[in-house]
C-alpha cells in the first residue's frame, strides 16, 4: 500500500511565509555623462541610427538625447549662472589682494598731513575732494638734470579730484603757478612740497583756492611703471612726442619716441611721457601741455582697468595699486574711495589757465592766475 503522507514535508521543509522572506537590497548606478550603450542594449552608434516618431506622429525624426549628465541639460541659464559665479569669485580675489596689499605696504602720510585735512568720508556716497600729488624725486638711474634723488623734492603733479555722491570733477594746478606759501611767502606752488611736504602743500592749496580738502594721495614714481605693466600697458592718444630723459639712451638715460595718434605703451614709456618737459616734436609746448599729457595717462589707466583685458589682470592690478601710493586712506577706506571714483564716472580735467607771468625774488619766472579764473574754476569743480 503506498505511503500516503502530507507532501508538504516536515515543518522545517515547508516554504517560508511571505513575511519571512529575506530582504534584498537594490543598487542603482549613476548615469554616465556620455552614454555608450542604448536602452535596447545595442551600441550607441546603432541607437543613433534608429528613428523615432516625431511629435506630430510622423516617422523619420531623429531621436533626441539630453546631454549634461545627472545635473540636467546644459542651458543658457545654467551657463550664465556659471559665468556670474566665476566673475564674483574673481572680484572677491581682487578685493582680497587689494586689502592685503594696502595693509601690508604700510605707506601712510605724515601726522601733520592728516591734521591739515578737513573731515570727510571715503567718497562713496558723499562728495569729497582729494589732492593727488606726484613728486619730482627720481631714483639715481632715472633722474634727469635738475631732478632730486634725495632730500626735499618739488611736486611734479598737483591734481584735485572730486568724487562720490554723483560728483565727478578734476582740476589741475600748473606747477609753476605763483602762490603765497604759508610761512614762506610768494613762490611757485610746487615749492611747498619741498619746504613742508604734503602737509604744507595741503594748506597752500586750501588757502589759494579757498576750498576744503578731505584726502591726499602721493604717487610713488619709483613703482609707477610696475602698476602700468600690471595692467598690460595702456593706450595713449596724443600728438607726437620725442624726449630725452636724463640725456637719452646715449648718455645712459631714456629716449621716448611716440608718433601722433594711438600708441600702446608700457610702464617705462608711461613714466617718461609723464616726466617729459621738453618735447622735441613741438618745442613750443610748456608746463600746461605736460599737465594735459599726465591727465591723459591717468584717463588711459582708468579705461584699462575697466576693460576686458583689465578685468583679466584685476588681481595683479589690485595688488600693485596700493604699493604705488601713500595716503591718509588705507584698507576699506581706500577701497571705498576707488568705488566712489568708479561710480562717479570719468570727467575731463580742467586746468587753471594763467593770465600772465611774473618774476620771483630769486630771479625765476612763474605763472599768475587771475582771481576771476580761480573763482570760475572752483565753482565749476564744486558743481556750482
Amino acid at each position: 500500500m503506498p505511503d500516503i503522507r502530507d507532501r508538504s514535508g516536515t515543518p522545517d521543509e515547508r516554504p517560508a511565509a511571505p513575511s519571512e522572506r529575506p530582504l534584498y537590497r537594490r543598487y542603482r548606478t549613476r548615469p554616465r555623462l556620455l552614454p555608450t550603450r542604448s536602452r535596447e542594449g545595442g551600441s550607441l552608434l546603432d541607437d543613433l541610427r534608429t528613428r523615432a516618431p516625431a511629435r506630430d506622429g510622423r516617422p523619420g525624426a531623429p531621436r533626441r538625447r539630453r546631454w549634461g549628465g545627472a545635473g540636467g541639460p546644459i542651458t543658457v541659464g545654467r551657463v550664465l549662472r556659471w559665468v556670474a559665479g566665476v566673475v564674483v569669485a574673481w572680484l572677491l580675489v581682487s578685493l582680497l589682494a587689494f586689502l592685503v596689499s594696502s595693509l601690508a605696504q604700510g605707506q601712510q602720510v605724515s601726522d601733520e598731513a592728516e591734521q591739515a585735512l578737513d573731515p570727510g568720508g571715503a567718497g562713496l556716497f558723499a562728495a569729497t575732494t582729494t589732492l593727488i600729488l606726484g613728486s619730482d624725486r627720481r631714483t639715481s638711474s632715472t633722474a634727469e638734470p635738475g631732478a632730486s634723488t634725495e632730500g626735499p623734492s618739488r611736486a611734479d603733479t598737483i591734481l584735485l579730484q572730486r568724487s562720490g555722491g554723483g560728483a565727478a570733477a578734476k582740476l589741475s594746478i600748473p606747477r609753476d603757478t605763483v602762490v603765497n606759501i604759508p610761512g614762506s611767502g610768494p613762490n611757485k606752488i610746487n615749492a611747498a612740497y619741498a619746504i613742508g611736504g604734503a602737509a604744507l602743500m595741503i594748506r597752500t592749496v586750501k588757502q589759494y583756492l579757498g576750498l576744503e580738502i578731505n584726502h591726499v594721495i602721493e604717487v610713488d614714481f619709483a613703482r609707477f611703471p610696475q602698476l602700468v605693466d600690471a595692467m598690460g600697458g595702456i593706450t595713449y592718444h596724443g600728438g607726437c612726442v620725442v624726449s630725452r630723459i636724463n640725456g637719452g639712451f646715449r648718455n645712459g638715460g631714456y629716449t621716448l619716441r611716440l608718433p601722433a595718434g594711438k600708441s600702446h605703451i608700457d610702464g617705462k614709456q608711461a613714466l617718461a611721457l609723464a616726466r617729459t618737459r621738453k618735447n622735441l616734436c613741438n618745442p613750443k609746448e610748456g608746463d600746461l601741455s605736460r599737465a594735459r599729457r599726465q591727465q591723459k595717462i591717468l584717463a588711459a589707466m582708468r579705461s584699462r582697468v575697466f576693460s576686458p583685458a583689465g578685468f583679466v589682470r584685476l588681481p595683479r592690478i589690485a595688488w600693485e595699486a596700493p604699493q604705488t601710493i601713500k595716503s591718509d586712506m588705507s584698507g576699506p577706506t581706500l577701497l571705498a574711495f576707488a568705488g566712489g571714483v568708479a561710480v562717479s564716472g570719468d570727467a575731463p580735467t580742467r586746468v587753471l589757465r594763467p593770465s600772465g607771468a611774473v618774476t620771483l625774488p630769486d630771479g625765476g619766472a612763474g605763472l599768475v592766475v587771475s582771481e576771476q579764473e580761480k573763482r570760475s574754476e572752483v565753482r565749476r569743480f564744486l558743481g556750482g
